[in-house]
């Protein structure tokens, strides 16, 4: 990308070169045994360990006339689902090929994607155990590991309470790895569990939430191609998901459909697009009104929508009416002809989708921002239906699970939340009684208050103790699968990390939490396996649940997640509880048992119905399902089930409910995946229903809206008696004397849903969506002006919210913007961040990975053209950048383009492992250093936070740049 080359000869010499001085490349076996440790006294040191880890030297396999075998599984990168099929011979990983049958990637891969074996067989891979003394990296055996990590936990939470160790989960988790995780922090005693999520979609799923009722993705990659429009705001698929784009481009030649890209920076996404549009970074909701302003003054509206299915629209009309094209070209700078252009062709060209990602996400307005996306959607009447819908196109492969199954600090597994009856529920699930849990924590009141998020994490550890609303500040970490330089303000970050006194670091890679810090002792290095080396499920974006098989066994020492969580739990004595209910065999528990209890507890999302058999009857019948549609076929094992039975999926797996491919679908029976606007705000407000009127799923035995299911609502419909015995005494033990209030959310028969099922109507209600969310710091969403913004003019009309508290921590707002005004006038650029479609997240793992490095070599800035002449910048230089806190500072390569426009610049978020200038490579363990190394963006990013989820703001913040 930023180096022209003649030739593929220049391509190899440059990354030849790039592997020279390399800690693995080029090495002799005298050098090799050096930086192994294994020459002089680090061969004595053998002598230590157990005899499990040193092994025999023996040949490996020499019949390979054995034959191939088949395996299939997911790509580990991003959440479109992309099925990986693995060739297999004498247990060795020695081919694969993007399998042609799968209804999703449909033979295709991308970069990253193609290059999966390398994970497996990379030679960067933490090989073992190792711990830092006195700045040293010594390798340690896995029980010694296990036995110290565990009393420094124990002394921590001895000293200073449960609370003060923060568990950092991961996207790469397979749901059950990522279940594991959160029962685990559950009987730890603490809330304070998170993961990828919270810094990519946190925002998404409280976004849509508190509109619909379920914070995920509407519809699927497949059903865009029903789109007539596709509105593509705050993502780049192209680079980020591009399987996705395949989709996306066939809707758009199949049916002519519009593609209409806006972002501030012309996208390799935006080079497809019928119409780009070009705003100011951070005028998302400017823009999203402006468009309503011209739907709403024409009469473009789906008026019959909304009077049947939404609450508060009024509102919203009082709020868009500010928003005239005059107004718009002022604030987001978009001429008022195009606005009215594309808002007609939204509103009149349909069906139309609404495309995002992290662009819009991640702002201090970003559960507002996507609340006004879900308006839209609203207003047009394009929800529910086939080519409609918010199209969510999440970044890891497993971030939409990891999250539904509590990775959160704010729920427990299936969002059912903190309070005392989501514990209650998730207690008879595990088999432990509630008030045992109770003691687990340092108080009822701490098990019922949201934990610190990973955005804040090194705050908790910095800040006073008092100003920390628990017993005292974070003194541990526990990191697995996920990287140091996905935080912004990271010298903060440093800081924080260099005040632990204990981190531990669970990852096939030591990623950049092992090398961006002066640590001297306290870290820990556990190898652990990539999702290929064990079984399990994980949810794509669309919701579909795809199984994946163990490919290989683990490679060198690295042990599954759910190994380490019961090693872990072990050593801190409740394994005995905490696995009572679960398989495990020679302490592996097992992927299949922990489905099965997630089968058992996660009714609300409805990940009940798929059991472990069902998802690998999927996977072995890909063929089977509509490339369109993704129904199995009539006469094949898959008979009008959605492929991944995406959730929810009610019932039990002995029930068949074939999953629901488009959420609040009134045209399908719900039986048969239809569904409605959930009614999870009561039945009135203000003396207006919530609940629909008019609307309800084909086939419902009640034709207007209704509440969400309890015994009670059974009892008035004169339902009850179709419970049958066995139900009736499982819901009496749950409701002892008040059955009436036990929901169809709690029931552990199923008995409610089954019966709610029977008469055609969804056990959640139907309900109204909400336009006027009450709950939320702006109920109707405002614009509000970046913390650091490039228009100081506007922040009187516009300000952020007053500095408030969250999360157990102080949340500045005002303050904080109050620096903008002479922030600007040293720091005059728009910094903005995103993906490549090389790396992924913090890069460590693809970074490392030859393949992918040899496609991009160097940290960049992408500058405008008026702003690099203004600077004297020339294409390829390297620069400075600065930014308006702490002094921060990174140094890379230019490259000048009208990608972005004058006033703004973008850079990749996959760089690590240099530091303010300095290259870091030698604070890796020797050989695990990647191969590319570079500064990361979230140096430079700065303080901001969206006020519901704490999520960090990456795309608005100022930079300076100046020549080397």
């Amino acid at each position: 990308m930023l180096i022209k080359r003649s030739d593929g000869a220049a391509a190899k010499q440059r990354l030849s070169a790039a592997y020279q001085g390399l800690s693995a490349g080029g090495l002799d076996r005298r050098a090799f045994l050096r930086q192994a440790g294994l020459a002089g006294t680090g061969l004595a040191a053998l002598g230590g360990l157990n005899l499990s880890t040193a092994r025999r030297a023996q040949a490996g396999p020499t019949n390979f006339s054995q034959p191939i075998t088949q395996v299939k599984n997911v790509c580990t990168h991003c959440s479109v689902g992309c099925t990986v099929t693995a060739e297999v011979q004498n247990g060795v990983w020695v081919g694969q090929e993007p399998s042609f049958d799968s209804p999703i990637n449909r033979g295709t891969h991308c970069a990253k994607g193609a290059s999966v074996r390398e994970l497996v067989h990379g030679d960067r891979r933490l090989k073992y155990p190792l711990k830092l003394v006195d700045g040293q990296w010594q390798r340690i055996s896995w029980d010694v590991a296990i036995n110290e990590i565990g009393d420094k936990l124990a002394e921590i939470r001895q000293k200073s309470g449960p609370d003060s160790v923060f568990w950092l989960g991961s996207a790469k988790f397979s749901n059950e790895g990522a279940y594991l995780f959160r029962k685990f922090a559950a009987f730890w005693g603490t809330n304070s569990v998170d993961h990828q999520a919270r810094i990519c979609h946190s925002t998404t799923v409280a976004g849509v939430a508190n509109t619909w009722g379920y914070g995920a993705m509407t519809n699927s990659y497949n059903d865009i191609r029903n789109a007539r429009t596709m509105i593509i705001m705050g993502g780049n698929p192209a680079e980020a998901h591009p399987v996705s784009l395949q989709h996306v481009l066939s809707g758009k030649e199949m049916n002519r459909a519009n593609l209409i890209v806006i972002d501030p920076r012309f996208t390799r996404t935006a080079a497809h697009a019928t119409e780009f549009m070009r705003i100011r970074p951070g005028t998302d909701i400017p823009i999203i009104w402006g468009l309503l302003w011209h739907i709403f003054e024409n009469g473009w509206e789906d008026k019959e929508f909304i009077a049947q299915r939404v609450y508060g629209m009024d509102d919203v009309r009082r709020e868009v009416a500010k928003w005239h094209p005059a107004e718009v070209e002022r604030v987001a700078g978009v001429h008022p002809d195009q606005m009215k252009k594309i808002a007609q062709i939204f509103a009149t060209q349909k069906p139309s989708t609404l495309i995002w990602c992290m662009g819009a996400t991640q702002k201090t307005v970003g559960t507002a921002n996507v609340r006004a996306y879900s308006i839209l959607l609203l207003a047009t009447g394009n929800v529910g239906k086939e080519g409609t819908g918010a199209n969510i196109f999440r970044g890891h492969c497993n971030v939409q699970g990891a999250t539904d199954f509590g990775l959160d600090v704010t729920s427990l597994p299936a969002y059912y939340g903190i309070d005392e009856a989501a514990w209650r529920h998730w207690c008879r699930v595990w088999d432990i009684p509630y008030e045992q849990m109770v003691g687990r924590f340092a108080s009822k009141a701490l098990m019922e208050t949201p934990g610190i998020p990973t955005t804040r994490w090194f705050d908790a550890v910095l800040l006073p103790k008092d100003q920390v609303q628990q017993p005292d500040t974070l003194k541990g970490m526990v990191v697995v699968g996920h990287g140091g330089n996905t935080v912004t303000r990271m010298p903060e970050a440093v800081k924080g990390l260099e005040k632990l006194d204990l981190l531990v670091v669970a990852d096939p890679h030591p990623t950049t939490f092992a090398a961006m810090s002066d640590r001297r002792n306290g870290t820990y290095l556990l190898p652990m396996c990539t999702q290929f080396e064990v079984e399990g499920s994980r949810t794509a974006s669309n919701r579909s649940v795809q199984w994946g098989e163990k490919v290989v066994e683990p490679i060198f020492e690295s042990k599954n997640d759910f190994e380490l969580v019961y090693r872990l739990a072990e050593k801190l004595g409740f394994a005995g509880e905490m696995f009572k209910t679960l398989e495990v065999n020679d302490k592996k528990p097992t992927a299949e048992s922990i489905l099965r209890e997630i089968n058992r507890g996660a009714i609300a999302s409805g990940y009940s119905g798929q059991s472990p058999e069902r998802l690998r009857l999927h996977m072995q019948n890909q063929q089977h399902f509509d490339l369109v549609t993704l129904r199995g076929r009539p006469g094949t094992p898959v008979a009008g089930e959605f492929y991944g039975l995406p959730w929810p999926c009610w019932g039990t797996p002995e029930m068949k409910h074939p999953g629901t491919h488009l959420l609040y679908n009134t045209g399908l029976d719900v039986r048969e995946g239809g569904g409605t606007f959930r009614a999870r705000w009561g039945v009135e407000r203000e003396g207006k229903t919530l609940l629909a009127e008019g609307s309800y799923s084909k086939g419902s035995e009640l034709t207007d809206g209704y509440p969400e299911f309890t015994v009670a609502v059974l009892k008035r419909l004169g339902w009850f008696d179709e419970l049958t015995e066995k139900e009736k005494e499982i819901i009496g033990g749950i409701g002892g004397d008040n059955i009436d209030r036990v929901s169809w959310a709690t029931d552990l028969s199923f008995g409610i849903i089954r019966v709610a099922l029977s008469h055609g109507c969804i056990p959640y209600g139907n309900g109204k969506a909400r336009a006027n969310a009450w709950n939320l710091p702006d109920p109707v969403p405002v614009h509000r002006e970046p913390i650091y913004t490039s228009r100081p003019d506007l922040i009187e009309q516009y300000p952020t919210l007053d500095d408030r508290r969250g999360f157990r921590l102080p949340h500045l707002g005002k303050s904080v913007q109050a620096r903008s005004p002479a922030a600007f006038r040293d720091f005059p650029i728009v910094l903005t961040s995103g993906r490549l479609v090389e790396y992924e997240g913090g890069g460590e793992e693809t970074r490392s990975n030859p393949w992918l490095a040899e496609l991009q070599q160097d940290m960049f800035v992408e500058v405008n053209t008026a702003d690099a002449a203004d600077r004297g910048i020339k294409d390829g230089q390297y620069v400075w950048v600065t930014g308006p806190e702490g002094g921060s500072k990174a140094r890379m390569k230019a490259l000048v383009t009208e990608r972005v426009g004058k006033g703004v610049a973008f850079m990749p978020f996959h760089f690590g492992g240099w530091w303010q200038g300095e290259d870091r490579r030698k604070h890796y363990p020797p050989g695990t250093d990647p191969i590319v190394l570079g500064e990361s963006v979230n140096q430079l990013t700065t303080y901001g936070y969206d006020p519901v989820t704490f999520m960090q703001e990456t795309k608005v913040t100022l930079c300076q740049i100046r020549a080397e």
